[in-house]
């Protein structure tokens, strides 16, 4: 392993032997984490070749089980999101990838922080269960069209060891490493094809877009490099996606959607994930697979098949065709406008933070979860209002947390006295070989 560090160190390219057995007895506890630290640390300064990285991917995803989906007939197709507020597209364009005859067998994560996490979201709907046996899992997706679970089983044991590691070693922003741990749990999933939607922006953890499309250009690679169908959408993460933020406020927003209903920016870049996933699974140009999309939507056809995946997975439905039927925060609050003017800025990540702050996510991995709490915007950047006017309404199960997530939230919002230009949703979208850029 010293030579390996120093190796690395030097700025050498490792073969493909090296870093294979690097991966393996690091798993296996023969390589101890304060020269696998030296490694990280090499790599953050370093970088690694496209090779290297395709190579640990590999490594990393073969470190544990590797699910076989070839149960599931037709092709599958997952997403993978790189985390944000207010982003509940899975719980959207999957039902409708699934309307359209693509089968998602899509395990996601929980929330830690600010951003917030899919399988909390489920577990909002009464009864909901993410843990299944992988015969339900196959079961509910070949019944359905589509099941999301939480991670299960011994997949990736190298990622979370090296995750574990990177968070505390500063190594976390590196593109390599970050590539590597996505796709070594997105080729352990073993979907045919695999979607990538790059957040960027304020709420993100990829600041710019120049950071955001050179990720996207990694994982791209890595994926069809390993033989999957692989595309990156950019989108903006510098503004909450949606009005609703909090775990079940977002699977009522998802359903909205669903019906017609959504907010236009949610609805815009839930078309476009969708029908990227459509393109990747081979149903026509992107154009058609849109379209194909928004027919699924104005059919009621997604949504009925969101309500047969809950019901498959033992949910209550009744939520999902009357979200009225969601329980409701003890208490609600409006946060009102400091002063007149544009709304031109929304620090994304300090909106998460105060809607964490009102129980809807997680500062450690033990926080208890309160579904209800989370918070509505009523305005959102290029708005303009007035002084006194409601900008959001925080809901919680105590008063006494509203004071704090307000400061929080005030704080996040900028307002001026000239609007800003609008930007796109989406930035960029990245294929192999091929970037295309909307700005």
């Amino acid at each position: 392993m010293y030579d390996l560090i120093m190796k690395k160190r030097n700025g050498e390219e490792l073969s493909e032997q090296e870093i294979r057995h690097m991966t393996q007895e690091y798993v296996a506890g023969n390589i101890p984490d304060y020269q696998m630290s030296a490694f990280l640390m090499s790599v953050y300064f370093k970088g690694m070749t496209d090779k290297e990285t395709s190579v640990m991917t590999d490594a990393v995803a073969r470190s544990g089980d590797m699910v076989d989906l070839s149960s599931i007939e037709g092709i599958k197709v997952d997403k993978h999101s790189t985390g944000g507020v207010g982003d509940k597209t899975t719980l959207i364009i999957a039902p409708i990838v699934a309307a359209c005859g693509v089968k998602v067998a899509k395990m996601s994560g929980r929330g830690l922080g600010h951003t917030g996490g899919t399988v909390d979201k489920m577990e909002a709907i009464p009864g909901m269960r993410t843990s299944l046996t992988q015969e339900e899992f196959f079961e509910v997706v070949n019944k359905t069209g589509l099941s999301v679970i939480g991670q299960s089983g011994n997949i990736t044991p190298a990622d979370k060891k090296l995750y574990a590691l990177r968070d505390v070693t500063a190594t976390i922003d590196s593109i390599p490493l970050i590539a590597i741990s996505i796709m070594s749990k997105k080729l352990a999933a073993g979907s045919d094809c695999i979607l990538l939607d790059v957040k960027t922006g304020s709420g993100a953890f990829m600041k710019t877009i120049e950071d955001s499309i050179a990720l996207a250009e990694c994982m791209v690679a890595i994926g069809e490099n390993s033989g999957r169908r692989t595309a990156a959408l950019i989108t903006d993460m510098d503004i909450p996606l949606g009005n609703n933020i909090g775990n079940s406020l977002e699977v009522i927003e998802a359903v909205a959607t669903l019906k017609g209903n959504g907010p236009k920016d949610l609805t815009e870049v839930s078309l476009s994930l969708a029908g990227n996933m459509l393109y990747l699974a081979g149903k026509g140009e992107l154009p058609a697979c849109i379209e194909m999309a928004k027919e699924a939507i104005v059919s009621g056809k997604a949504l009925e098949n969101l309500i047969a995946m809950v019901e498959a997975q033992g949910g209550d439905s009744s939520v999902i065709k009357d979200s009225d039927k969601f329980e409701k925060a003890a208490f609600a609050y409006e946060v009102k406008a400091p002063r007149s003017g544009y709304i031109t800025h929304m620090n994304t990540e300090a909106c998460g933070i105060a809607s964490m702050m009102l129980g809807a996510g997680r500062e450690t991995k033990d926080s208890i979860l309160d579904y209800a709490a989370g918070i509505i915007l009523k305005h959102k950047v290029g708005e303009y209002i007035q002084e006194g006017d409601v900008i959001a309404t925080l809901y919680a199960s105590e008063e006494d947390l509203f004071k704090a997530a307000e400061l929080k939230f005030i704080e996040a919002v900028t307002i001026a006295k000239q609007n800003v230009e609008k930007e796109p949703l989406i930035f960029a979208r990245i294929e192999k070989d091929k970037v295309e850029k909307y700005i």
